[in-house]
């Protein structure tokens, strides 16, 4: 099967030629990151000691309705830490979607609990109250949500859920700066929240993590945990294991300036949804991003396709011709459930989630960095048009 051909296709993969390799992500550096950075060079505040930290934590906080930040490493080591601060024990069970990045059951797996994947819908890639209730048990002791790839999961049913059964939530909202969920941000839901400050993220600190709680004793948890523990009345006493996840000064500083034009590159994304919709919305044969629904808009963190089962080729067959055109793609997320370090470990058995198996074989995302431009969005979809059959 063929896409039928467009003039943009025709035009573009001739005019287009000389636009050169397109990177899947490239931020953008344009507000105070270079003043900030410098300044922490100047004053010779880069270690996790310096005040862009709390700066830094200080603004997140306030821009998604939190009472505390946690800054961190990374956003695997928010989850690590925010899991850790509910003290799970042995046997307890975390239900998170088996669409999502390994980091999830990982964090569940390293505190002593079991992770429990479950299925997500078809459209939104995101699960659903239903799926976390149909593997609630006796054991189940928290509900991980994670907001996948720029729409919030429909989260007042899965709240609701949490408050019948008396379970935590962790909310996973690494790719969600700057979206709302029924107009209130997400990252303020839940027990705790994470996000991850990678570079392909709305607010990138280079690396860099941030737990949020509105529980203060949660919130010193966390910190301590982040710190290795440290004994408050004596350094270098021990009461229990943390680790060394602390955030620095320059990440921090970096991460500020670009909480400061959240707002823009919230508009940028959309806008660079927008257009590759309106590029790509004659191909046939490949399901684009919703571009909204009843509680929220896309963001469009990612661009993302998901090829029909009736087209020749799968997600790793059209990356293959993506980067034979020099246009940088990513696959999806491959199933918690498929993952081979998990079989071995005898996890999962006998699993079966259908819709996050298909998702991961047909679909991937094309370059939607807040960095790209239009004549580059146009280059890439001239070769998608190309190339999907």
């Amino acid at each position: 099967m063929t896409s039928a051909p467009c003039a943009l296709a025709i035009e573009d993969a001739l005019s287009l030629q000389a636009v050169g390799p397109i990177p899947v992500n490239e931020p953008k550096l344009d507000g105070n990151e270079r003043a900030y950075l410098l300044d922490c060079i100047d004053t010779g505040w880069i270690s996790s000691e310096g005040p862009y930290v709390e700066r830094f934590e200080t603004a997140m906080a306030k821009r998604v309705n939190r009472r505390y930040g946690i800054g961190v490493a990374n956003g695997s080591a928010a989850l690590d830490i925010a899991v850790a601060a509910l003290k799970l024990n042995l046997g307890d069970e975390v239900i998170l979607p088996s669409f999502t990045i390994i980091s999830c059951a990982a964090a569940v797996l390293r505190n002593g609990a079991t992770p429990v994947v479950v299925d997500c819908d078809p459209t939104t890639l995101n699960s659903t109250a239903y799926h976390y209730a149909a593997a609630i048990t006796p054991r189940t002791k928290a509900l991980m949500v994670v907001h996948i790839y720029g729409l919030p999961v429909d989260m007042d049913p899965i709240l609701a859920l949490a408050e019948k059964h008396g379970l935590a939530v962790i909310e996973d909202a690494a790719e969600m700066h700057g979206q709302t969920y029924k107009g209130r941000p997400c990252g303020s839901f839940g027990t705790l929240s994470t996000f991850s400050f990678y570079p392909n993220k709305l607010v990138t600190a280079g690396e860099g993590g941030m737990v949020m709680t509105n529980d203060p004793v949660l919130a010193e948890n966390c910190r301590s945990l982040r710190n290795l523990c440290f004994n408050p009345q004596q350094r270098f006493v021990h009461d229990e294991l943390g680790w060394n996840y602390r955030l620095t000064n320059m990440q921090a500083a970096l991460g500020l300036a670009q909480v400061e034009k959240l707002d823009q590159t919230v508009a940028r994304k959309r806008a660079i949804g927008a257009t590759y919709t309106d590029l790509l919305s004659s191909i046939s044969g490949v399901q684009l991003p919703l571009t909204r629904t009843d509680y929220a808009q896309g963001l469009y963190w990612v661009y993302s396709l998901i090829l029909d089962d009736n087209l020749e080729m799968d997600a790793k067959a059209a990356m293959a011709a993506m980067a034979e055109h020099k246009i940088g793609t990513r696959p999806f997320f491959w199933p918690m459930h498929l993952q081979p370090v998990f079989q071995n470990m005898n996890l999962f058995k006998g699993v079966s989630c259908p819709v996050a198996e298909r998702i991961a074989k047909r679909g991937f995302y094309v370059p939607s960095g807040v960095g790209i431009t239009e004549v580059q969005m146009r280059r890439v979809a001239a070769v998608l048009h190309q190339v999907i059959r």
